[in-house]
């Protein structure tokens, strides 16, 4: 997950995949000795299986560490160093080695709140959760009313594709599709308990809370409770997200029968994926099968417009670039073909987001044709005007301490915060509605959403963050409107 770099926004997911060079033809060499053990995408032809292409991959001293025979791609580890031009030949159309082209995920602190814990409630009323007053976004939406009609139906798993979810939190264990849980983090799913929990990061647990805590007398409430939500973790221990644990956690939603998936980050070596560089294409490609087959499944992909104020619509220059430090020190120009995945898929719904008075936050990134809705993502400096943050204008919902293995509650903002909302609206329509396509789906979430009217001109609630709103009814800033819970199912 990862999206907001260089920002100390409270909650940017970052999530970065690699690139590596197209390859064609030629007969492996004489063997070089080992180098480091290193992961690569092989991609067979497009519509191809698998089979030729694992076989040039043990020919050239490769392992296959995972293979999606349904889209034709192969995850592979090996210490030849001349690995990308030895398994070129019959079978395999491109290859990318993914190392070093993680991006860390960067959260900001979580600002905690108190863990009071109110006598439990049997009215099912949302607005009897002991921290309701603090959810500011929940009646934005409207989904006190919507509960009113539907909480939404245990039947729609919503795949939570980033750093795992608290098991043990009390607003979430009863929430929590064990069955359906996994890691990928190194690219095999790992469906043990342990695997899928948080470890350095509890980003997951916050995105989580937002769709999905239980309406129980306890804590916060989510935009769908009456849901489940899925943990894939894609995030390792030292919070990077690697390819190969992405194309792991889009192949798992869609095998595993998830409806929506929730996406708070970016997928790419900079804030944009060029389709026309050849060192980036594979990586691309593979990405946009793992969609396209996920899709196919039945699954929609939500995911957050990303928190660097950017114009996704004219996009020209970026110096955004992995932060592990083994990646080439370098910035590029950019154009048309340069785009931000998962966001600027087709058919995954893209979301800005907005501050407690609807408008958009100054992080927000935009784009007239790009953001598709907008949701509450907390705004901390809107009411100083820059000047010093104001936590309780973020996102309330669940945490979990790492360090001290404690649950609680605490704020964040991002992006990454609107997203879920998002997600969880589109979980209550198809409980409502369950016989939803994605595309249907993705246009029932743009129907029913409200309109929100551009700003005139300049719009800079924050010093240094300046945006400009252009289009009608449908605008840059917002697309068809901020999600509304209620007119989803009622």
């Amino acid at each position: 997950m990862k999206n907001l770099r260089r920002k100390t926004l409270a909650a940017a997911s970052a999530v970065t995949l690699g690139v590596g060079l197209a390859v064609t033809g030629g007969l492996a060499p004489a063997a070089s000795a080992a180098g480091p053990d290193t992961t690569f995408l092989v991609l067979a032809p497009q519509g191809a299986k698998t089979d030729k292409a694992a076989a040039r991959v043990a020919a050239a001293k490769g392992t296959v560490v995972a293979s999606y025979d349904q889209i034709g791609v192969l995850v592979v580890r090996s210490t030849n160093p001349d690995f990308v031009t030895d398994v070129a030949g019959a079978g395999v159309d491109s290859v990318a080695s993914t190392a070093g082209l993680g991006t860390a995920l960067e959260e900001g602190e979580t600002i905690e709140v108190s863990a009071a814990v109110a006598a439990a409630n049997t009215t099912a009323d949302p607005t009897k959760e002991p921290m309701f007053g603090q959810q500011w976004d929940m009646p934005m939406i409207d989904v006190p009313q919507a509960h009113a009609v539907n909480a939404g139906s245990a039947d729609v798993v919503v795949g939570v594709l980033d750093s795992g979810i608290s098991s043990s939190h009390p607003d979430l264990a009863s929430q929590i599709a064990k069955d359906k849980s996994a890691s990928c983090v190194g690219g095999v799913a790992d469906t043990t308990e342990s695997a899928w929990n948080p470890t350095t990061s509890d980003h997951g647990t916050h995105v989580a809370g937002t769709i999905a805590a239980a309406v129980n007398g306890v804590g916060v409430t989510g935009v769908a409770p009456g849901v489940k939500v899925a943990a894939v973790k894609v995030v390792n221990d030292d919070q990077f997200i690697y390819p190969e644990a992405a194309l792991c956690g889009f192949m798992w939603a869609a095998d595993h029968g998830m409806r929506v998936t929730n996406n708070s980050y970016f997928i790419d070596p900079w804030e944009l994926n060029c389709r026309n560089d050849a060192r980036q294409r594979p990586v691309w490609q593979a990405v946009q099968r793992a969609i396209r087959y996920s899709q196919s499944k039945g699954v929609l992909h939500v995911a957050s417009a990303g928190n660097s104020n950017w114009d996704l619509a004219h996009k020209n220059y970026s110096s955004d670039r992995p932060n592990d430090g083994s990646y080439p020190d370098e910035s590029g120009e950019f154009n048309s073909a340069c785009l931000v995945l998962p966001g600027e898929a087709p058919g995954v719904v893209t979301v800005s987001a907005v501050a407690p008075t609807g408008k958009k936050s100054y992080y927000s990134s935009y784009g007239l044709g790009v953001v598709d809705v907008t949701a509450p993502g907390g705004d901390t400096r809107f009411r100083t005007n820059g000047v010093s943050p104001t936590p309780t204008d973020g996102i309330l919902s669940t945490t979990f301490n790492t360090a001290t293995k404690t649950n609680g509650w605490g704020y964040k903002q991002g992006t990454s915060m609107s997203s879920p909302h998002a997600a969880g609206v589109a979980a209550l329509a198809l409980s409502a509605h369950p016989g939803m396509t994605p595309g249907q789906l993705a246009s029932f979430l743009e129907r029913t959403a409200e309109s929100v009217p551009c700003e005139e001109g300049v719009w800079e609630p924050r010093p240094g963050f300046p945006a400009t709103c252009t289009g009608g009814e449908r605008n840059s800033f917002y697309g068809a409107g901020m999600v509304n819970a209620y007119n989803v199912v009622k």
